[in-house]
């Protein structure tokens, strides 16, 4: 019954929901892994790797921020439930550091950029549910080309990034 219910929840959630966005991810927290350019990479990321425990230590993902549940960040899962992760708490002025044992139904997340993030080092651990998707391809701005296609009063939309020869 309890398996039923899980599958129940997931294909409400599908149906419910597109199973891929498209996000902004501006800023300088990704760095040097996104927004190389500064003006900020788009992230395709899936809905339903969350949902099927597909979340593994080093996946970026798209979290509702939990200081502000109306945002979405982007970041890498440093730490999975039980793990232990020592920090440092002010990367900036300090050397102090912290540990912290992440408790169970949460990660630790990061941004790359460990000098300009607001991440768990700030909130603490974040609760699974607030993962939103998991990012599985990043492209640059600069070399963006969206096509949009309408089948059956359905917008799909391609992203196709452009590639050029090194001279």
């Amino acid at each position: 019954m309890r398996n039923f219910k899980l599958w129940q929840s997931i294909v409400q959630e599908v149906s419910n929901a597109p199973m891929a966005f498209v996000k902004l991810c501006p800023g300088p927290s990704m760095l040097p892994t996104m927004n190389t350019s500064g003006s900020g990479d788009l992230v395709l990321a899936d809905r339903l790797s969350p949902l099927l425990g597909r979340i593994v230590r080093g996946d970026i993902v798209v979290v509702r921020s939990p200081e502000n549940p109306r945002k979405l960040i982007t970041k890498r899962i440093i730490a999975m439930e039980n793990d232990s992760i020592t920090f440092l708490v002010d990367p900036q002025n300090s050397d102090k550091s912290e540990s912290v044992v992440v408790p169970k139904g949460h990660v630790w997340i990061q941004g790359d950029n460990i000098y300009a993030s607001r991440d768990s080092r700030d909130f603490g651990p974040v609760p699974y549910g607030l993962i939103y998707g998991k990012v599985f391809w990043r492209v640059s701005r600069q070399t963006l080309c969206c096509i949009f296609l309408w089948i059956h009063d359905t917008a799909f939309l391609l992203i196709v990034q452009s590639c050029q020869n090194p001279d």
